[in-house]
């Protein structure tokens, strides 16, 4: 760069060669729906109606699910009014943990960042185990062959690492196509078992607040919780959007209030086609096979097979957004020197984060490989990808991701006041205060029934070495932290700056180390 000039860099093309490193992400790659799309992937629609919530109705015993989604829904919504608002200051493919840097402080959001590499990275590799299962059992039930559930697991692994390399709007566009899929099959179902009732007609018991009751509670929030997880990604994606002070926000709430509603309804259409009085039982019998059950009977067999088709393809959707996320995630902490700075660089070719796409596929495949080793059946438990990868690694991560967000509703709150303009962001605050407490109080709820969400044994160590992982990943972004803060304060200084780091290094002279 030339001499003699500012000392800012404001060219997004200088950024991207800043140093001849192209440490920033493409601009301009997502509109509304491109992003809605990618973000609505990770929600599932198919695989939360067929996975979660007959888990939700037979493991926790809580009737109520579809209110349990119209109470979360409004929760979301509090909590998406400062984290929208603080969207519109702040755009860094961080997120979670630059918001809560920016708010709290550099050394709070080296603790965040660790905390969303570890949730994003175990909800996704929870995926790959009902993948591989539902995979292993089409393989079995249409070719009569049988699989082991892993060899599906790793393939979809090594195609969702291929495409993390290329373009987000060609991922947008994969997205896209099998998420409008997935929520078509799904409506088709909702409107066959409301115009078709079970025994006890269409009752609306499961709106009734009664039905909350249980010793399940707490851990069927975070199951409902996780069945939310991707409308905060939009932030994320905030650097490759056009116009992401406007996108941003407004893709937020369209997704909260669609996933809100869909699955309400979706969970009340289980209610009404069992009855609210067997949905219970009938889910703890037939587990992720209660909605196929139901549409062979409603529906029925070709419609049941191509959901099972679906099936696949929504998982496969929702992997892929996952992986996009983790990979930005490590992009942005490779850019800010809390991972090696090479994570920080993009293709030259795609401007996908390969680094950080190559991390997660190691991640992801390390998982698998560990679960498929440690299955105590000799010919493998068909059920163990369900029980255990599925259901302990989706609840790590949903717990990781409840917590992140209470610190960031209360780091909105830190953050205007800081700035000094609190006073016109009132109404704001007073929404992310009370999200923040409400999800602070979730995750409270949950560490304390953590066995019951995974199914594990009275006094079993399950109960603590799992939420133990969120906890031991927290303690050691923190103790990261402080440790740069001592000894590199120039990198500490940049957490959750972004594009904004450059500038600062350009008027120091200094930058992240390789």
């Amino acid at each position: 760069m030339p001499t003699g000039r500012s000392t800012t860099l404001t060219d997004p093309a200088e950024i991207r060669t800043y140093k001849g490193q192209d440490r920033a992400l493409r601009a301009d790659r997502l509109g509304t729906a491109g992003l809605l799309l990618s973000v609505l992937a990770a929600s599932a629609p198919l695989m939360v109606v067929a996975g979660v919530m007959p888990t939700t109705f037979g493991v926790m015993g809580i009737v109520g699910q579809p209110l349990l989604f119209v109470i979360l829904g409004a929760v979301l919504a509090l909590f998406s009014i400062g984290y929208a608002e603080m969207s519109r200051h702040v755009h860094n493919a961080g997120a979670f943990y630059a918001y809560i840097a920016r708010g709290l402080g550099p050394t709070a959001g080296a603790g965040a960042s660790f905390v969303a590499l570890v949730a994003y990275s175990a909800m996704q590799a929870g995926v790959y185990g009902i993948l591989g299962f539902e995979i292993s059992g089409l393989f079995a039930t249409y070719l009569d062959t049988d699989i082991a559930w892993w060899i599906p697991a790793l393939i979809a692994v090594a195609v969702t690492g291929a495409l993390g390399w290329l373009k987000i709007d060609l991922n947008a566009r994969v997205l896209g196509v099998l998420l409008l899929i997935e929520c078509v099959l799904v409506v088709a179902f909702d409107v066959a078992a409301l115009g078709d009732p079970g025994p006890q007609g269409l009752s609306l018991h499961a709106f009734n607040p009664a039905t909350l009751g249980g010793a399940g509670l707490g851990t069927a929030l975070c199951f409902c919780i996780a069945a939310f997880v991707g409308f905060e990604q939009s932030p994320v994606y905030a650097e490759e959007t056009s116009k992401p002070h406007i996108v941003v926000s407004r893709v937020m709430f369209l997704a909260v209030g669609f996933v809100a509603l869909f699955f309400a309804l979706s969970a009340w259409a289980l209610t009404v086609a069992t009855g609210p009085s067997e949905i219970v039982k009938t889910s703890a019998e037939a587990g992720p096979g209660l909605l196929f059950q139901l549409t062979a009977g409603l529906l029925g067999t070709t419609f049941t097979d191509v959901l099972h088709v679906l099936f696949v393809t929504g998982m496969f959707a929702a992997m892929l957004s996952f992986h996009n996320v983790v990979a930005r995630y490590a992009f942005a902490m490779g850019r800010e020197g809390l991972l090696p700075a090479s994570f920080g660089r993009t293709s030259a070719g795609t401007g996908a984060p390969a680094t950080g796409s190559l991390l997660q596929t190691v991640i992801a495949t390390l998982v698998v490989l560990a679960f498929a080793l440690t299955d105590s059946h000799p010919a493998g438990d068909p059920t163990a990808p369900v029980l255990h990868l599925f259901t302990w690694m989706g609840s790590v991560g949903a717990l990781g991701v409840t917590l992140l967000m209470a610190a960031a509703s209360f780091a909105v709150i830190a953050f205007f006041v800081r700035r000094g303009t609190a006073g016109a962001q009132v109404w704001r605050l007073l929404a992310a205060g009370a999200a923040g407490v409400a999800l602070l109080a979730i995750a409270v709820y949950t560490v304390k029934d953590f066995g019951v969400l995974v199914g594990a044994e009275k006094g079993s160590a399950l109960s603590w070495v799992l939420p133990g992982v969120i906890g031991a990943a927290a303690a050691a972004g923190l103790l990261y932290g402080t440790l740069l803060r001592r000894s590199r304060p120039e990198v500490h200084a940049r957490i959750g700056l972004g594009n904004e780091a450059f500038r600062l290094d350009q008027a120091a002279g200094t930058g992240p180390r390789d």
